[in-house]
């Protein structure tokens, strides 16, 4: 039987808000898609079974913090990262142009070959080259590739914005040369640009000369405003190839993400829902709840009673409080999982809506709420 090729179908839409589905070898992705965060092959204290249950179809991965540990040698042992954790469906890999950003005193840009870096362990250098990037995504065995770029932090000097762009776009060349004829996975450029939108739509019509199988926003979710970044999408997402998913990188809470799928984005990641886990915040349909509050000491009601994962709703606010208060490692497990579970939840829903028409409803119903 020929195995299935990576592709993408966009189903309906509701204004610019659009349902597709991704199809690749390892499974079927539903968008608007949520992607849990993987950084270093663990949604960080949920079990594989666990995340497989609330719905999650696809998950993303951090090609610099793999490259580091395990290392390529160790994920080419086990054919890949899917084997690694023991995750069988499709997992995204960002391209290490983000930790050029965030880890800018550990490297130097050089447009001809790279991001030299030092490791943030051990200081040990190593050259993050657009191949090297394409090479350790191949280790991993990601479904979806990103092409190595830069991410230039929030800014609006043109000359640095115009460099970015230059970098980016010379790296996505050699990114798809690298990746070459591979109809079972997928390889995304990049769109930058800033708040600018005649950079963004430079960007973006030279990206797609190159042409790939779907286009990401990034440089976003970098200090802007929620406002000037829906601003943005407004501007660029109708220029987008309709027929290719569109992928906000990095994004979002609950309102960022309703007010980018209003502006026709079709995928998502964050670290929100386990981090905030982690703090003792959780999502709800009735907005965030600070559960380390005085407030719910002694709260009785769950989470959300309709949630019958892992039991999760026999677990009552006041409970919940205790855990946070004595520093106890269950109370992140159950926040993380209850988010993850949440934002599933709230995909679906908007899924739902988009078929049938009634988004702008559902948006006005939820955006005050978070």
């Amino acid at each position: 039987m020929k195995e299935l090729e990576f592709s993408f179908e966009l189903i309906t839409q509701d204004e610019k808000a659009r349902v597709g589905k991704i199809t690749t070898p390892r499974g079927e992705v539903d968008t608007p898609a949520f992607m849990p965060v993987g950084t270093l092959g663990t949604v960080k204290g949920i079990y594989i079974e666990d995340l497989i249950s609330t719905g999650s179809q696809i998950i993303l991965g951090n090609t610099y913090h793999l490259m580091i540990r395990p290392g390529t040698e160790t994920l080419d042992l086990f054919g890949g990262l899917h084997n690694y954790m023991n995750w069988q469906k499709p997992i995204l890999t960002d391209s290490g142009g983000f930790q050029i950003m965030s880890l800018a005193k550990l490297n130097k840009i050089d447009i001809n070959i790279g991001a030299v870096f030092s490791s943030h362990l051990d200081g040990k250098k190593f050259v993050l080259s657009p191949e090297k990037s394409i090479q350790i995504q191949k280790s991993i065995n990601s479904d979806i590739l990103m092409v190595l770029d830069e991410c230039p932090k929030l800014t609006h000097e043109k000359e640095k914005l115009i460099s970015a762009i230059d970098i980016s776009t010379s790296w996505a060349k050699r990114c798809k040369i690298e990746f070459g004829k591979n109809k079972n996975k997928a390889l995304f450029g990049i769109v930058q640009g800033g708040l600018d939108k005649d950079l963004r739509l430079n960007s973006l019509e030279r990206l797609t000369k190159i042409d790939f199988d779907g286009y990401a926003m990034g440089g976003l979710a970098v200090g802007e405003t929620q406002e000037q970044m829906f601003n943005i999408l407004n501007d660029i997402v109708d220029y987008m190839p309709k027929k290719k998913p569109r992928y906000l990188m990095g994004v979002g809470t609950p309102s960022d993400i309703l007010g980018a799928v209003k502006n026709g984005i079709d995928m998502f990641d964050c670290v929100m829902p386990t981090r905030s886990g982690r703090t003792g915040l959780a999502f709800t349909w009735e907005g965030k709840l600070n559960l380390r509050n005085a407030k719910y000491q002694s709260d009785k009601t769950p989470l959300d009673i309709r949630n019958s994962l892992r039991s999760l709703n026999m677990y009552s606010k006041s409970y919940l409080n205790h855990l946070i208060k004595t520093n106890e490692i269950l109370a992140s497990m159950l926040i993380s999982l209850h988010n993850i579970n949440f934002y599933q939840q709230f995909m679906s829903e908007i899924r739902k809506e988009i078929k049938k028409g009634n988004f702008n409803n559902f948006y006005n119903k939820y955006i005050n709420k978070f």
